[in-house]
Formats: structure tokens, C-alpha cells, sequence
């Protein structure tokens, strides 16, 4: 067995934590877990001394992050440049009641992961990006869709970081009180929080013998989402990407 430690990120006053050191991990293993695990990221920038934060979709391949939008939105025409930016995503595992309102608190997972922001200009690049886009979250789907236009995707930008400082977070405590304060009649409790997948609810528009493909059966209801991602992140590891970009061209989330 090898005594190399396993692969982290560089910590430097930038991602180390300043407080409750025994929640921070560095290590690509965890960072990279909880990045896989989440669909929604929330991509922080200042333009003219004037911070922004704004919601998307993001997918990860190796240490390098992207995530997409209109090309004519503020963010995209930021960082085409190249910016420093930071991309957050949290898991709210749960909400803790305590016998006081200073331990009150809630249990979750949290990346902070910092780099340079660019552009992708390389018309394969940006091509297999937007494959990606799709297929991370429905491993093959791309290949049986329309192909999107050239003004389609023209109309898309996609952004892509290189990871180049992360930490993660992690409280996984439930109630911690005061030891004097557990002898009080005071009510305490943990109540689990988890994002659950809904009954899928298929287009009216549907032609006939359109039929639910076999590729989202792991979408189904009641299945946790960060269940879901995991399983079709390993399908999309293995997976054979095509040559050219179908996936629809897409904006950021509201």
C-alpha cells in the first residue's frame, strides 16, 4: 500500500476554513463527491466592484468545472475574459433543534471551489461541452436528439474552471448541547431534510410510440436526487461521447 496521501487541493488563505478546522476537507475525493452529487451551483463574480452571484447548471470533468448560458447574458460576457470566480454548491441535510438558540443549527456538505473563469472558443471544445451538458445528467440521451443548430449554438456560451483551490465543509452533528443543558425539559430534534425525485411527468405534446427511454429509469419517484446523479455518473464515465454537439442550447437558471 502506498503512504502518499491522497490527492487535495492547495490550502492557502483563500479556501482554508477560518473556524471549526475538524469540518474542512481538502482531499479531490470529497470535494469531488459533493460536487457529482449536486445538479444546481450558484457561481459568485464582481463586475466593476459590484458582486453578482448567479444560479446554474454545472457538470465536472476531472478537476475542471463548466457550466453554460445565453451568450449575450452579463455573466458569460464577464468572464470571457477570464475572471477570477467562485462556485459553491450545498447539501442541506437536515435541521437541528436545540435546548438553546445559540446551538440551534443545521447538518450539510458544502464546496467552495475557486479558479480563473474562460470562455471556451474551440468550436470541438465547446461542441463535446455541450454534449456534456446533457449527458452528465442522462448518460447517452444526446444521441437521440435533433441536432442543434449552428444559431443555437452560437446563441450558447459555455464556461469552464479549472479547480485551482476547494474545500469542502461538513456537519454531520444532529442536536449538541451545552452537557448542563441536557438535563432541561426542553424539546430537541433532528429533522432530515432530502431532495426526493417526483412522479415524471411526461409531455402532452408526446407523438405516438415516443416512449420513456430505458436510460432514465434510475429517475424514478422517491429516489433521492444525489441517489440518481451518483449512479449516472458512473454510466457517464464509461460512456463513448459523439462527435458533435446535439444537446439543445440552454440559459441559466432563473
Amino acid at each position: 500500500m502506498s503512504d502518499q496521501p491522497p490527492p487535495a487541493y492547495p490550502v492557502d488563505a483563500t479556501n482554508r476554513l477560518k473556524r471549526r478546522y475538524d469540518r474542512g476537507f481538502y482531499d479531490h475525493e470529497t470535494v469531488h463527491r459533493l460536487l457529482d452529487a449536486a445538479a444546481l451551483c450558484h457561481v459568485a463574480y464582481v463586475i466593476d466592484g459590484q458582486p453578482y452571484c448567479t444560479p446554474t447548471l454545472f457538470w465536472r470533468k476531472g478537476s475542471t468545472l463548466y457550466w453554460h448560458g445565453s451568450s449575450a447574458s452579463r455573466m458569460l460576457r464577464h468572464q470571457a475574459g477570464g475572471h477570477p470566480a467562485c462556485l459553491t454548491v450545498t447539501h442541506l441535510d437536515s435541521l437541528v433543534l436545540a435546548r438553546c438558540g445559540f446551538n440551534h443549527s443545521a447538518d450539510y456538505r458544502s464546496v467552495m471551489a475557486f479558479g480563473q473563469a474562460r470562455l471556451l472558443t474551440d468550436p470541438e471544445e465547446k461542441a463535446e461541452a455541450l454534449v456534456d451538458a446533457v449527458d452528465r445528467l442522462f448518460p447517452g440521451r444526446t444521441a437521440g436528439l435533433r441536432q442543434s443548430t449552428a444559431q443555437e449554438i452560437k446563441a450558447t456560451g459555455v464556461i469552464a474552471m479549472d479547480i485551482e483551490r476547494a474545500s469542502a465543509k461538513i456537519r454531520a452533528r444532529g442536536v449538541v448541547d451545552e452537557e448542563e443543558d441536557y438535563a432541561l425539559p426542553i424539546y430537541a430534534e433532528r429533522i432530515p431534510v432530502r431532495t426526493v425525485l417526483g412522479q415524471p411527468e411526461p409531455c402532452p405534446r408526446l407523438q405516438p410510440g415516443a416512449e420513456r427511454p430505458a436510460l432514465l429509469a434510475g429517475y424514478h419517484e422517491g429516489r433521492p436526487l444525489e441517489d440518481a446523479l451518483a449512479e449516472v455518473r458512473g454510466a457517464s464515465d464509461g460512456l463513448v461521447r459523439p462527435s458533435s454537439a446535439c444537446a439543445g442550447a440552454a440559459t441559466t437558471a432563473p
